[in-house]
């Protein structure tokens, strides 16, 4: 079987990992990547011979707009135009800023190919709005996927595996939220936090995906930069009493879900992302959510529980899944996360 042809649209700090991702993959093929800017990704990719994860060479092709002589600058290779790549894939994955994509989607229609949309983009703009775990059939054959945000995709990973099996009602969420991604300066300089009009749009997403539970939540802004946490209260289903022991054994089984206590020395983010970088992670990531077991308590019958979110590289497995997905590579989502997983390595700590 001939791999599935990938572009990604966007090299930043979503389109690098979303790259490095296909590239990991030994279905799919990684045929170029498309940018507007030479920004510090692609100048450290020129770095090191435009050769990034696993040895694949990243093509660069540029988007309308772009200035050439600024790619020159950085003695950048330009491979060819953002519409020759889309002659050249099945799929587009766009990392575009917000509302970028919306207006790639025209020329994706135009190449008549297949595109994945990551979270900062409308709802509108997608056939479906897709969670690789919750709703992975819907996709099947689908020609425009959208994800759920950073947050979205990694809470839903902790709430879907409770529910199928236990069954939920719902569920009430609080997202203690980093205020940008590392290196970011945009936002400022900032010693407070700042509270969002309830309910979030996490709570509001996670519904759309799994229409059967009901979700509220509070978002709160923090001036840090690795990761955001989440506690969420869920509710079995017609009163069921979730126990703490039976909800850190399902935990404990999904591979996408690393289970941590505080007397490891997992004290928070911080030590999360300190802990990616002494793996050997690349760029210090981790695929899957953490979810402290010695946070999970019996509240009458509802249980409760906090996870830790790394927003730069959660929802990478989610836009994988998706390709699998539209393009029809697998048929479940039993099957389709299943191979998601084992080349990105997800999980392998639990064997």
């Amino acid at each position: 079987m001939s791999k599935i042809k990938v572009g990604v649209a966007g090299y930043g700090t979503i389109g690098q990992r979303i790259a490095d991702g296909v590239a990991l993959q030994g279905d799919m093929e990684l045929v170029g990547i498309a940018d507007l800017m030479p920004g510090l990704g692609l100048r450290a990719l020129r770095e090191n011979d435009m050769i990034g994860i696993n040895g694949v060479k990243y093509d660069l092709y540029l988007v309308d707009g772009a200035d050439k002589d600024a790619f020159r600058k950085y003695d950048i290779p330009i491979a060819g135009s953002f519409r020759d790549l889309l002659g050249k894939v099945d799929i587009m994955l766009d990392s575009s800023p917000g509302g970028v994509g919306a207006q790639n989607k025209t020329l994706y229609e135009e190449a008549g190919i297949k595109a994945v949309f990551q979270g900062g983009e409308s709802n509108a703009i997608a056939d479906v709005f897709f969670h690789g775990y919750a709703n992975y059939e819907k996709g099947l054959g689908a020609d425009y996927l959208k994800l759920t945000s950073c947050n979205t995709t990694g809470l839903i990973r902790a709430v879907d595996c409770l529910d199928r099996t236990f069954g939920l009602d719902k569920v009430a969420i609080t997202i203690v939220r980093r205020v940008a991604d590392p290196g970011d300066y945009h936002r400022g300089l900032t010693n407070a936090l700042q509270i969002d009009t309830a309910p979030s749009h996490q709570a509001v997403d996670l519904m759309t995906i799994m229409p059967h539970i009901h979700a509220t939540g509070i978002l709160v802004h923090t001036p840090v930069t690795h990761g955001h946490i989440i506690t969420v209260l869920a509710s079995g289903k017609n009163g069921r009493k979730i126990t703490k022991e039976q909800a850190i054994e399902v935990f404990r089984k999904h591979p996408r879900i690393r289970t941590v206590t505080t007397t490891e020395g997992f004290l928070g983010n911080a030590s999360l992302f300190k802990y990616a970088r002494d793996l050997g992670n690349r760029r210090g990531d981790m695929y899957e959510i953490a979810l402290w077991e010695d946070s999970v308590v019996e509240s009458g019958n509802d249980i409760m529980f906090a996870i830790n979110i790394p927003q730069e590289a959660v929802t990478i497995p989610e836009t994988l899944d998706a390709v699998r997905a539209a393009m029809g590579m697998q048929a479940t989502r039993e099957e389709g996360t299943a191979e998601t997983n084992r080349y990105l390595g997800i999980g392998k700590f639990k064997r």
